[in-house]
């Protein structure tokens, strides 16, 4: 078990471990959300891919919000409970939030209302 130093002010977007896992988790997942809804609906791995344009944005968007999330919850949960896992954890639940809610975008998107 880590022990961490006195809790520190946290800028928006300052360089940490849950920051750096938002970021990838956050940038991989709007890379496929998309096009997730797609293609689960048609039945068709290849159209995950069918939207190329807007994956790239989701990519862009979802790895940027997910480092300033992860930079927030990450070293906050990790401080709390003295552990650097759940400083990751932190940091992969605020990737997921952006991917996430860019999916139910797409889900929306593609479904008759």
């Amino acid at each position: 078990m880590e022990t961490f130093g006195p809790m520190q002010k946290l800028g928006p977007g300052e360089f940490n471990l849950g920051g750096l896992v938002g970021a990838v988790v956050g940038s991989l997942g709007g890379l496929f959300a998309v096009g997730l809804a797609r293609a689960i609906i048609k039945g068709h791995i290849a159209d995950l891919f069918g939207t190329p344009i807007l994956g790239l944005i989701g990519f862009l968007v979802s790895g940027g919000t997910g480092w300033l999330l992860g930079s927030q919850i990450g070293p906050r949960l990790g401080q709390r409970f003295n552990s650097q896992r759940l400083e990751i954890i932190g940091g992969a639940i605020g990737g997921l939030v952006p991917a996430v809610l860019i999916a139910l975008w797409g889900w929306y998107m593609v479904t008759p209302h």
